[in-house]
């Protein structure tokens, strides 16, 4: 773990399905990271700072809202520059992050061209620089862990299929789920050490389980029937591109791995399907069908030569993707 003493992902009231997918994440970081969509007070930081603890390094990198795109990549050290004469690479967030998780808070007012390379070098897992007389790449692997609050304004859809998974949070618990929230965070905040002593043994058996399943994700097929159903799926759907299939296969594989299983399984396929889709789906294809040719003109009714044809042909329906669902969430002060 970190120095810093953080709140256990295993002590974490109900958003389990955000757990599972941040353990999936972690399992296999070639699966994208995770876009985690929420109002704010709902402990997305926590979770994020949590799943750091699962990983084998166990370091968590914040990149602030106001970064510049030095700050991400790196860029030239100016003392080596100015005081020896040579030109040396000063490392940025993304070097920091490697082999842990990188959290980007609001990454939807983030600007556009920061989240773009953000995500490709999440994708690639290497962060090339050529740029002030620098030529420079060093290894950049880490799981990305984005939030966003829509109603603060959405991230742009090339952007949104970039994240591998997307998991909206309920901002309303239940009343019995909001009580537990609360008396487990005043024990932290009361005594850090000593509630985290207190969650060892089962923030251990959690970290274990990850590890395990990382160790057995390789052994499992990506097999033809489990791809088959994936892919026609995604048709059906009307997904647009192939990321999604791919992003949907591997997390079906961690899944599987997760569970302790040998093979994927229909179960893994389905407990992975809207973490994948959610942020991907359009509307279902429809069977093309032919115009409907105008109705012929009635006998009885003069033409009129001034009029011409203009309004014989019917508007045609143009088909549109359906808009993603989006929570009423208050917005920040």
């Amino acid at each position: 773990m970190t120095d810093t003493v953080h709140f256990p992902l295993a002590a974490v009231v109900a958003a389990d399905s955000l757990k599972l997918a941040l353990c999936l994440a972690a399992i296999d970081p070639r699966i994208g990271g995770v876009l985690i969509e929420g109002p704010r007070g709902m402990a997305k930081s926590t979770l994020a700072r949590g799943l750091a603890d699962l990983l084998a390094d166990g370091q968590l990198v914040t990149l602030p809202l106001g970064a510049s795109e030095d700050r991400l990549v790196g860029t030239l050290d100016l003392e080596a520059a100015l005081g020896e004469g040579r030109a040396s690479f000063s490392p940025g967030v993304l070097a920091k992050a490697d082999g842990g998780v990188l959290y980007v808070d609001e990454v939807n007012l983030l600007a556009d061209h920061l989240v773009d390379l953000l995500l490709d070098v999440a994708a690639s897992g290497v962060n090339r620089i050529e740029r002030d007389g620098i030529s420079h790449a060093h290894p950049a692997r880490f799981v990305l862990i984005g939030t966003m609050n829509p109603e603060e304004g959405e991230l742009r859809p090339q952007l949104l299929d970039r994240f591998g998974l997307n998991i909206a949070l309920d901002g309303q618990p239940a009343p019995a789920e909001r009580g537990q929230i609360i008396r487990r965070r005043l024990a932290f905040d009361s005594d850090p050490q000593s509630f985290c002593e207190q969650w060892a043994p089962a923030q251990s058996a959690l970290r274990l389980r990850c590890q395990q399943a990382r160790e057995r994700l390789e052994s499992i097929p990506l097999c033809d029937q489990a791809l088959e159903a994936i892919t026609t799926r995604c048709f059906a759907e009307g997904v647009d591109g192939l990321r999604a299939d791919l992003v949907w296969l591997r997390a079906a594989r961690a899944h599987a791995a997760w569970r302790g299983a040998e093979q994927i399984l229909e179960e893994d396929v389905e407990a992975v399907a809207e973490f994948a889709l959610r942020h991907r789906r359009q509307a279902p294809r429809q069977p093309e069908s032919k115009p409907a040719s105008p109705p012929a003109a009635s006998a009885a009714q003069p033409s009129d030569p001034g009029q011409g044809q203009w309004g014989d042909m019917p508007a045609q329906a143009v088909p549109v993707g359906e808009r993603r669902s989006v929570p009423s969430w208050p917005k920040k002060p």
